[in-house]
């Protein structure tokens, strides 16, 4: 990425030299010219929020800016894409959406997220240590920013243009309003699930913002719901790419000797499913990890992993996070160890398990959904 800053070498996490997907897009270089061409002033604090992979971040970094995401993989891409371009340790703070921000915030610097509520929760959380002479840029592709963006960044932050579109990206320009009297942060949202789906039924969710389906049970962790595999005593269950830790609840409710570790890579999500697992008094055992799939789960030391994948990173569509969960399942599951797979029909995860573990079996389906088991031998 050729920036005025330097050319940097960016890489995405986990790195895959089979990925043709960059590491930045067209909004990041264009907010960067912006900043440079406008010699905006980068001191004091400066605050990034959803720096996708790093690469607003180690282009800045000699202004020690302070980095905000939900994601922990662009945690961990910041990490090396900052070693690659040659940062000492310590020039770029970096935060989760979970961490309290920054007191004070002199530049704010955003790049839009694909949700809404999760805009909303991190402006309306680094709004108090926003104040009038804070520069306040936003960044994202054209498809990305929508008339209700720029209603947030008014609402919440004060009077709101756009920049005419460069290479298909826009910039939001936002001047800062001390006096705007901001509404209350809505987030966490919690509400009850319906009847009729096992153990989970009429139990409370918590959802942090951003997280997916943020007020109903969406239909495919329904359909899901209802075909788990029965309890068997004590053993180690995985809810892999938890979300709101609906389903890793449903089992613990169902199993109380079961040890439920719920996982995901966004920060949002963990601290949602601990709250709905905390919300319901569930008896039993349960760990909560934010991280790359099962990358930290030992080899051979889990019976059952329960998932979900998405089929997109960002605005690309994808299947290498599936593979991802589905390679790293069964290298943690013990011999005789199953993987339970609800998914759109359409995206033919059967074959994935059938070339990975060679045996797949269809639980359940209907026209939209299916639900698979793969079995380790």
């Amino acid at each position: 990425m050729t920036t005025p800053w330097g050319v940097f070498q960016l890489s995405r996490f986990p790195e895959d030299p089979r990925d043709r997907l960059r590491a930045w897009d067209a909004s990041d270089a264009y907010l960067l010219r912006h900043l440079a061409g406008r010699e905006v002033p980068l001191s004091g604090t400066v605050v990034v929020v959803g720096d996708r992979w790093g690469a607003l971040v180690t282009a800045l970094a000699e202004h020690r800016p302070v980095q905000i995401t939900d994601s922990f993989l662009a945690q961990e891409a910041t990490r090396a894409n900052l070693a690659r371009a040659g940062v000492p340790p310590g020039s770029v703070r970096l935060l989760s959406t979970q961490d309290p921000p920054p007191d004070r915030v002199d530049v704010l610097l955003v790049r839009v997220p694909k949700s809404l509520a999760l805009l909303e929760d991190q402006l309306l959380r680094l709004a108090p240590a926003v104040h009038a002479d804070t520069v306040v840029v936003g960044t994202g592709m054209v498809k990305e920013i929508h008339t209700s963006t720029l209603r947030l960044f008014e609402r919440i932050l004060g009077p709101t243009r756009t920049s005419p579109a460069e290479q298909k990206a826009r910039l939001i320009l936002c001047t800062p309003d001390p006096s705007l009297a901001r509404p209350a942060n809505p987030w966490p949202y919690r509400y009850p699930l319906p009847d009729g789906i096992g153990p989970a039924s009429g139990r409370t969710v918590v959802n942090h913002a951003g997280v997916f389906c943020a007020d109903r049970l969406d239909i495919g962790t329904r359909f899901f719901l209802a075909q788990l595999p029965a309890g068997r005593g004590t053993r180690r269950v995985v809810d892999l790419g938890c979300g709101n830790g609906v389903v890793g609840t449903a089992v613990a409710l169902a199993d109380p000797g079961a040890e439920v570790l719920f996982v995901d890579e966004s920060f949002q999500a963990v601290a949602s499913a601990e709250a709905t697992y905390r919300a319901n008094g569930v008896p039993g055992h349960a760990e909560f990890r934010v991280g790359d799939g099962l990358a930290g789960v030992a080899a051979g030391s889990v019976d059952v992993v329960l998932t979900n994948p998405p089929f997109h990173s960002h605005q690309a569509l994808t299947d290498a996070t599936a593979w991802r969960m589905f390679t790293g399942a069964r290298r943690a599951l013990r011999p005789g160890g199953e993987l339970w797979v609800v998914g759109n029909r359409h995206l033919g995860y059967h074959v994935k398990l059938r070339r990975l573990f060679g045996n797949c079996r269809l639980v359940a389906g209907d026209p939209k959904f299916v639900v698979l088991k793969a079995v380790k031998r």
